[in-house]
């Protein structure tokens, strides 16, 4: 597996490297660590800025790509660095895309995040940009010696299916436990369920064989799903409920204490090109890391 690993030297990126260090790779594996800086002269004296710039290349730069080196030191994949000058966003899709990564992973929050779970703008700017698949590790504040808990969130979409891949790919430790989840936006759920009830038997009959309709289609989404899984994940479990997508995955990782959350960029309702709005909200709202990969 090629991982393209985009550091910025901040202690968000140090701890997603160490986080890698729990998986299973191997000396085939390969792990890139990139660091890219975009210098724009704004003062009249650019050429002394410029210089000052370089001097920042030849001796900090160094110093950032070391410092994650050693942070995956654990890992038994083949480390390699390198630097780039141009937006970072753009240097981390293009680098991505020239070296056929399998994956980028990049920390949650850079030296610009601000607050508890929101994530740095070159993290989205990459995750919404990127045709590859992209894991947002965002670590436990205590590390723990549990085992490895992952959601995968599948609504049965081909990018649904493509992040099954992915996992499947992913060199994850032999005792990691699998969540999937499916959940039911319910052809009633601008009727709160008391009411449509209430109303009368005819109502009461339409909405109890609806719901059996979604719960069939959910069952077959997830033994889909995990079908595809299971040469990969012994310990798994299926999942289904019922609301707005936005609110539902998030909560059902915090309720299954997921350390990643598996989903698409793109539902039913996504757009070309664009991240889903439940995409969006993930990445901004998950207390855990983020797997998002594409169709």
């Amino acid at each position: 597996m090629k991982i393209l690993f985009a550091t910025d030297g901040s202690e968000y990126s140090e701890k997603a490297a160490r986080f890698l260090s729990k998986f299973n790779f191997s000396p085939s594996d390969e792990i890139h660590v990139l660091h890219a800086i975009n210098w724009i002269p704004v003062t009249t004296g650019w050429e002394s800025l410029y210089e000052d710039f370089r001097k920042i290349k030849e001796e900090v730069v160094p110093h950032i790509l070391d410092a994650t080196a050693n942070a995956l030191k654990p890992v038994k994949a083949n480390i390699t660095t390198s630097f780039r000058e141009d937006y970072p966003d753009k240097a981390i899709v293009e680098t991505s895309e020239e070296s056929d990564s399998d994956l980028v992973v990049m920390g949650a929050r850079g030296l610009r995040g601000i607050g508890s779970y929101i994530v740095g703008s070159v993290t989205k700017l990459v995750a919404l940009k990127s045709t590859r698949p992209v894991l947002i590790i965002r670590p436990p504040d205590n590390e723990t010696s549990r085992s490895l808990k992952i959601l995968f969130a599948t609504d049965g979409s081909a990018s649904s299916d493509a992040t099954g891949r992915v996992l499947s790919s992913i060199p994850f430790p032999d005792n990691t436990e699998l969540t999937v989840l499916h959940v039911v936006t319910t052809a009633f759920e601008d009727i709160p369920e008391r009411f449509a009830i209430e109303i009368n038997d005819r109502i009461k009959n339409i909405v109890a064989g609806k719901r059996e309709e979604e719960l069939l289609s959910s069952e077959e989404i997830l033994d889909r799903a995990l079908k595809a899984l299971n040469d990969t994940f012994a310990n798994s479990k299926k999942m289904t409920r019922f609301g707005d997508p936005s609110i539902k995955i998030p909560a059902a990782a915090d309720a299954v204490e997921a350390d990643i959350i598996a989903a698409g960029t793109r539902g039913m309702r996504g757009m070309k090109g664009m991240l889903g709005s439940v995409s969006r909200y993930i990445i901004n709202h998950s207390r855990c890391s983020v797997l998002i990969a594409r169709k």
